[in-house]
């Protein structure tokens, strides 16, 4: 499904994306607050990619490619995810290259994602931000998520242990 925005156009990732994420996720500043530390190997972002590729063929998740409408620049990637449809939820993320941080393009793209999920039915969303990621805990502040809680130590990335924060909206 492609989502369209004032600014932004939306498309299922596939894996003629890897070689345009691959810069983005060997970027440190960019994957700072990520679950795990920035990328060194491109055969590494295509396995991802066709990992995502063959979840979404089971229907259990979207994945999108950001695009800036007026010249198709790519700017990251978002997601719908874990959608439990006998519960009516599912995750929400999102990945932006440094160069369109600061320009709304990162809540212009996850309003898409909000609108799409409740188009889909679903009742509830839910994401997740390392502690200290103030940029993400404003953007989704900003689409109406609550903060619900804190899971100490939820991630194991370089040898020591993260806290998260987890956000939920019901649509």
């Amino acid at each position: 499904m492609i989502l369209e925005t004032e600014r932004l156009v939306l498309r299922p990732i596939d894996g003629a994306h890897a070689p345009l994420l691959y810069p983005i996720m060997s970027d440190p500043a960019v994957m700072a607050y990520w679950d795990y530390s920035e990328v060194d190997d491109p055969d590494a972002v295509e396995d991802m990619i066709a990992a995502e590729i063959e979840e979404m063929a089971t229907g259990r998740a979207c994945y999108w490619a950001i695009e800036r409408g007026y010249d198709q620049a790519f700017l990251g990637v978002c997601d719908l995810s874990g959608i439990d449809r006998r519960h009516g939820r599912a995750e929400v993320g999102f990945l932006l290259a440094g160069g369109s941080w600061g320009h709304g393009y990162g809540l212009e793209a996850m309003r898409a994602v909000v609108d799409y999920a409740a188009s889909l039915g679903l009742k509830r969303l839910w994401a997740r931000a390392h502690a200290g990621n103030e940029r993400s805990e404003r953007l989704l502040e900003r689409l109406g998520f609550a903060y619900e809680g804190y899971l100490r130590g939820h991630i194991q990335r370089a040898g020591e242990r993260r806290d998260c924060k987890v956000f939920g909206l019901l649509l």
